[in-house]
């Protein structure tokens, strides 16, 4: 039996094998040779803080493994801010183990603060960034877990004043083991950002690390959830040389649900909240057709 049911998207290259009810599907796993796929997600994250460090930047994930940085305002004692980003992403099926993906992301913030000085608030609307990447897949799912890879650059970042190219950078694997009618996988990732300039600035944003391990079950043909945590290590973010505070940890729960609509067209619901911190929380929604 074939089913319909949606993985999430870190998951990128298919398997040969396809067993009844699993959260595992070779149309959703992997474009096709030859095909094209279009993926559409909106992401929403809400931060309060208090105490912020100035300069510290508030990050959206956009994508089990992809980010957009969003500079925050200097000097807040106590803030809340609201993001909205889209991304509009196409993959396509370069051969039977390797895909090649684009993708580009433009947000919409809203952050309200208040100090000594009184309250204020400030919006932003722009372009956020540009990737190109690609996933291939080196081991199948047999007698041990199957083994996938994934490289990506940064085409162009806007920051506060200068967009730049080719600055930034992912690398990454997954590994994962289906067990009808339960997948379990593991995600690891490493982004790291080289020093650009932003105005008078000598900018240089944090690394991150990025290790998620996920458990999905297929509830039925065209259902999925998934559950897991997300562990995160970012490293200081740098101004002329100088960081704007500390190196940082955190683990947030990851829960999703995924529903298909039919061969080749999904939706994938994934809520994220931080539960080391006050970093806040996330919902995303990601539609995936193929044409």
């Amino acid at each position: 039996m074939r089913t319909h049911c949606f993985i999430p998207a870190f998951l990128l290259v298919a398997v040969t094998q396809v067993w009844a009810d699993l959260p595992l599907t070779v149309e959703n796993l992997m474009t096709d040779k030859g095909k094209i796929k279009l993926d559409l997600s909106f992401a929403y994250a809400n931060v309060d803080r208090e105490g912020i460090s100035i300069g510290t930047p508030i990050t959206v994930q956009t994508g089990p493994t992809s980010f957009v940085t969003l500079p925050t305002a200097i000097g807040e004692s106590i803030g809340n801010s609201d993001a909205f980003v889209g991304t509009l992403g196409l993959r396509y099926g370069l051969a039977a183990k390797a895909e090649v993906y684009a993708r580009l992301s433009g947000l919409s913030s809203r952050q309200r603060s208040s100090g000594v000085s009184g309250t204020s608030s400030n919006s932003d609307s722009r372009f956020a960034d540009a990737w190109i990447g690609i996933n291939y897949q080196f081991k199948e799912d047999d007698h041990t877990p199957a083994l996938l890879g994934f490289t990506e650059i940064a085409l162009s970042e806007k920051h506060r004043s200068d967009s730049i190219s080719f600055k930034s950078a992912m690398l990454g694997i997954t590994t994962y083991k289906a067990i009808d009618p339960i997948v379990f996988s593991l995600t690891a990732g490493y982004r790291f950002n080289q020093r650009r300039k932003d105005g008078d600035m000598d900018y240089q944003p944090s690394n991150l690390i990025l290790i998620n391990p996920l458990v999905g079950f297929a509830v039925n043909d065209r259902v999925t959830l998934t559950t897991g945590i997300q562990w995160t290590r970012r490293t200081a973010d740098k101004i002329d040389g100088k960081a704007l505070s500390i190196a940082r940890t955190a683990t947030d729960l990851i829960l999703g649900a995924g529903y298909g609509f039919d061969k080749g067209n999904t939706l994938n619901a994934t809520f994220k909240a931080n539960t080391s911190g006050s970093n806040g929380t996330e919902f995303r929604m990601n539609w995936l057709y193929t044409f």
